[in-house]
């Protein structure tokens, strides 16, 4: 699957000059088109085929019609298609690059080299951060010193992604496997505390991805964006989607978003829905990705649309802005928690009857593993994680450590490298999101 790659990288490249080269605008809106077109092209037949043509096969078939995808008709099945690791991630940093050249905000690379590099990066190809070519591209083009404290820096930011993943995400991810495996076989309080787990899980697991993309790359001189900021702190939907997976976000709203807005001139509104339809699609050729982009779009929609009115209320009520920050720390933090439940669901009647057995309360019993001693480990690291990030954030977090003096440091050195070996799983997972 590295052709399609190259063929991304071959297409931007060219792209990306012949708009730079040409004064006028129809021709830099050909090229532009070229460069959007192949790489949504590459999107739509390897990760997506499948998903369009089967709904539309099931749509032929609802109003009488026979299969026009059978085995025996086409002589292939579109399940064969397999998903190129990290597609959906450099399809979308080379479109940007086309987007930003033919905007003129950035000049096109001229060394083809260095422009495959900016591609192909390898700490963040298969997962990202997504980084813009103005960010990225200059510092992969100067020179660089070795420098032993942007290497004991990136050497930690590994580390940190592995106890991340492989001692708090993985974890976590036992007890949410078991309980989404056979949700009605579970009542209510199991399954409540299992898509809490996954909340946790599927942010550890890709902040852990994203520690070990940032460390690898500070060991060669390299900075790349932070993903996050300790999303789970937000007081409202709109800050949540600012502090969530921020280079995607980033780059729908510059290059999505606004066009939307300012050029087609959709209401805000409207370009909010429409972004986070996409937001959801981008995960995955699941119709449960698409609801769950949708409900956090809709969310948003109504927090933007009743501002006014919840202030004039709080208000009216007298209730403290602090009082309100609990509050709404409460609500978004229940509500992606259980948005979350559509993103870990194989299908919506999977999610639907989750939900459903969600409010069968039939006794207090959480521990579904019938181990306390895991259970305990579960809450006991996403609690010290938590302090971490809400003292540190994510990008901070190696200031706990290498600020401290030489005894001392070593010390929790040892430490850390004793709740690694004790504490972390071999189960082998992939990042969760190498499958976007």
């Amino acid at each position: 699957m590295i052709i399609l790659l190259l063929i991304s990288t071959l297409t931007d490249y060219f792209c990306a000059r012949k708009m730079a080269d040409s004064a006028y605008n129809k021709t830099r809106k050909f090229y532009l088109a070229i460069s959007i077109f192949t790489n949504l092209g590459l999107l739509l037949a390897f990760k997506y085929l499948h998903f369009f043509i089967s709904n539309l096969d099931n749509l032929i078939t609802f109003f009488g019609a026979d299969s026009i995808l059978s085995m025996e008709k086409v002589g292939y099945s579109f399940n064969n298609i397999l998903l190129p690791v990290g597609i959906s991630f450099y399809t979308f940093q080379t479109m940007g690059y086309s987007i930003q050249v033919y905007r003129g905000e950035i000049r096109p690379e001229r060394h083809f080299g260095k422009f495959a590099l900016y591609v192909a990066f390898f700490p963040q190809l298969v997962a990202g951060p997504i980084e813009r070519a103005s960010r990225l591209l200059p510092q992969l083009k100067s020179n660089v010193n070795l420098d032993l404290n942007d290497v004991r820096e990136g050497i930690f930011y590994i580390a940190w992604g592995l106890l991340l993943k492989i001692v708090v995400a993985d974890r976590l991810g036992i007890y949410v496997d078991e309980a989404f495996r056979s949700p009605e076989d579970y009542p209510g309080p199991p399954l409540i505390l299992a898509h809490w787990f996954f909340g946790f899980q599927v942010y550890y697991d890709f902040a852990a991805y994203t520690a070990i993309a940032i460390g690898a790359s500070k060991t060669l001189g390299v900075d790349l964006i932070q993903n996050f900021n300790r999303p789970f702190f937000s007081t409202s939907a709109e800050s949540f989607w600012k502090r969530w997976h921020i280079s995607l976000m980033q780059w729908l709203r510059d290059f999505l978003y606004r066009p939307l807005v300012k050029g087609i001139k959709f209401s805000r509104l409207s370009a909010v829905l429409i972004v986070f339809f996409i937001t959801g699609l981008w995960h995955g050729a699941n119709w449960t990705f698409v609801v769950w982009g949708l409900l956090n779009g809709l969310l948003l929609v109504l927090e933007v649309a009743t501002k006014n009115i919840r202030e004039r209320v709080r208000i009216r009520l007298g209730i403290s802005k602090k009082i309100k920050s609990y509050i709404g720390y409460c609500f978004i933090f229940s509500y992606i928690m259980f948005t979350l439940i559509f993103f870990r669901s194989p299908s919506l009647s999977h999610a639907l009857i989750y939900i459903k057995n969600i409010f069968t309360i039939n006794g207090l019993q959480i521990d579904i593993l019938e181990n306390p001693l895991e259970l305990f480990l579960c809450f006991t690291f996403i609690f010290l994680v938590q302090i971490i990030h809400f003292f540190n954030g994510n990008s901070r977090v190696h200031e706990l450590v290498l600020s401290k003096r030489f005894p001392l440091r070593w010390a929790i050195y040892i430490s850390y490298i004793f709740i690694i070996v004790l504490f972390g799983l071999n189960r082998q997972d992939t990042f969760i999101y190498f499958q976007f």
